[in-house]
């Protein structure tokens, strides 16, 4: 992919975020974990490289939510913004609907899908997978 810049930031705008470098991919996370962490029915990611992002306002405080998973939130009004796993710890997902340009971005997939709330229903024709997809199982989890 190719390189990009961007940004985005919490509800409050206490903490702003900037990411230079490409996307790597894009997912919907159906887990209980990120359901939990979240309050949604399931969360959208993008996955960047770690060395590349930044908090460029603000702090980004971290809860660890397991014992290899720090999740990242304003502590202001709590927008979910991170999540970090230590088995890929070259890798940081930010929240899509935390960047300014979510529009611009799409999931290609989806997580977790055992995980599932019984009432989602998936009207669309993206690859599923009842956990991680089989390439990431290498470079550890994605979000959950």
């Amino acid at each position: 992919m190719s390189e990009a810049e961007f940004s985005g930031g919490c509800l409050c705008g206490k903490v702003r975020y900037s990411v230079a470098a490409p996307v790597q991919q894009v997912c919907y996370c159906h887990c209980e974990s990120c359901r939990h962490a979240s309050g949604a029915p399931f969360v959208a990611w993008a996955t960047f490289s770690a060395d590349d992002f930044v908090a460029v306002r603000g702090e980004i405080k971290q809860h660890r939510s397991s014992e290899y998973v720090l999740r990242g939130f304003c502590a202001t009004c709590a927008t979910p913004l991170t999540y970090w796993h230590e088995s890929r710890a070259g890798q940081i997902d930010v929240t899509l609907a935390s960047l300014d340009a979510a529009g611009e971005l799409a999931p290609r997939f989806h997580l977790w899908v055992k995980e599932k709330l019984p009432w989602v229903q998936l009207n669309d024709d993206l690859p599923r997978y009842d956990t991680v997809r089989e390439p990431d199982r290498n470079n550890g989890s994605l979000p959950g």
